[in-house]
């Protein structure tokens, strides 16, 4: 299939077609004739999910395991109409997002609140229920096997408090959803990628994003799968320049004098100007004004993300001082 990448070591990477050709990934990895799906992207992506595993030879009955790195809906919107076709899989997600895979009607509300309820469906389509039965709650340091082969669970905050990461003890791997980041093969320089902060509302944490990170970082991985956009390897250049970028986003966010919609605005045009002078730093081979718009949601997100994080800091220092 031309949307399917191939990894060593069984992986395989799905373009999901969420956002564009090649924006969001959905990796499979198929180890003795089982399968673990990781993330599942938005409803319209079932139909390709069922099709790379018929491309494989693989039934949908030897599917084990859906695994979430959180519920942010362009990772995990298609999760429940994915089960319904797979009978044989479990959905291990993070214990925050597990209330809201089996009911996830909160889930819709506050996505219809941002986009509006058509909006909302365009992007998603309507979100399914998965059975409580089905659904594995993921433990910090917790192991679930794929017919033998060892995934390690860790708690990662920072990009969201239900987010989560997965290690592949085979291939020294990490499925690492939003937590190291995004990284656009269109802006890779002779194979050189760059990676670019995810800090997207509402629950991005400065100090915890940097403790996961490091964390990861201690496993001395081989490669990351990023769901934007899947494999990158020189792992140790790309986790110092997420550490170095966040800071400098975070730099940005304090500088920022306006409210409410104003300081959003100057933070994105803050982020702007990172993003211009990374562009250079990384020789990207995209013209720069090209590059902004690859990265254009992101930096839309991030922005809001930054602002609402300030607020909050703002909020605690105001309850600090009235206590």
């Amino acid at each position: 299939m031309e949307d399917v990448t191939a990894y060593p070591h069984g992986v395989l990477a799905l373009d999901s077609g969420y956002g564009g050709a090649q924006m969001a990934a959905i990796h499979l990895v198929m180890h003795e004739g089982q399968v673990a799906i990781i993330d599942t992207a938005h409803n319209a992506a079932v139909p390709r999910v069922l099709g790379a595993l018929a491309a494989a030879g693989v039934a949908p009955e030897c599917v084990r395991w859906v695994m979430l790195t959180h519920i942010h809906l362009d990772h995990a919107g298609g999760a429940g109409s994915l089960m319904c076709a797979l009978p044989n899989a479990k959905l291990l997600v993070h214990p925050r997002g597990a209330r809201h895979m089996i009911d996830p009607s909160r889930l819709w509300q506050s996505t219809c609140e941002v986009y509006g309820a058509q909006k909302a469906f365009e992007l998603y389509g309507r979100l399914a229920p998965v059975p409580q039965e089905r659904v594995v709650q993921a433990s910090d340091g917790m192991v679930v096997e794929l017919a033998g082969r060892e995934f390690e669970i860790l708690d990662t905050p920072g990009h969201a408090r239900h987010h989560i990461c997965i290690y592949d003890r085979v291939g020294n791997a990490f499925f690492t959803g939003d937590t190291f980041g995004v990284s656009y093969r269109q802006l890779d320089a002779d194979g050189r990628a760059s990676v670019i902060p995810a800090t997207t509302p509402t629950q991005f944490d400065l100090q915890a994003a940097h403790r996961s990170i490091d964390r990861l970082l201690s496993y001395q991985p081989q490669a990351m799968f990023l769901t934007h956009y899947s494999r990158v390897t020189d792992v140790p250049r790309l986790g110092d320049d997420l550490h170095r970028l966040l800071d400098a986003f975070v730099a940005v966010a304090q500088a920022a004098r306006g409210e409410n919609e104003a300081r959003c605005a100057e933070i994105r045009a803050g982020l702007e100007e990172i993003i211009r002078e990374e562009a250079e730093r990384q020789a990207w081979p995209l013209p720069v004004e090209e590059a902004l718009r690859v990265l254009h949601e992101d930096l839309e997100l991030n922005a809001q993300g930054l602002a609402f994080w300030m607020e909050q800091q703002r909020q605690a220092i105001d309850a600090a001082v009235a206590n």
